[in-house]
């Protein structure tokens, strides 16, 4: 398991709850439309049996709760839970996480502008990836016969 996150990425990452709860689903879809650029990206998802527009909205919800509980991961268990078992139905692997961090952190920018400076998106980085460990530890277990 990685290091936990200092108390300075958490503080940071809760103070933005209110951003994300305000622009999370235009994050999301700024998200994925730097993430389907990539064919082989957006077979995966189109291959998770969601409906149309849910995945965006499914996804801002999440970057939200995690925002607002990432100084209490056992407030979300269930969802990280769920997750992973979404994770592993739809074969998403740990080289998977990267790109989606590599669109993701630009599309906070995108849509905050000059809202968000290199701190807060370090700090969200270093909560995406610590949060990446936790699910991927835990799609090895599901994943394991």
């Amino acid at each position: 398991m990685s290091k936990p996150l200092s108390p300075e990425v958490i503080a940071i990452v809760k103070r933005t709850a209110p951003i994300m709860q305000q622009h999370g689903l235009a994050i999301t879809t700024r998200m994925y439309d730097r993430l389907f650029t990539d064919p082989k990206m957006k077979a995966l998802f189109d291959n998770a049996g969601s409906a149309p527009g849910e995945q965006p909205k499914r996804l801002a919800a999440a970057i939200l709760a995690y925002a607002q509980n990432v100084d209490n991961l056992s407030a979300l268990h269930g969802a990280i839970e769920r997750v992973a078992k979404r994770h592993v139905a739809a074969h998403i692997a740990p080289e998977h996480y990267g790109p989606v961090a590599d669109a993701l952190l630009p599309a906070i920018k995108d849509i905050l502008g000059d809202a968000v400076d290199a701190s807060i998106l370090e700090a969200w980085k270093e909560a995406y990836w610590f949060l990446a460990e936790v699910l991927q530890n835990r799609e090895k277990a599901i994943a394991r016969p």
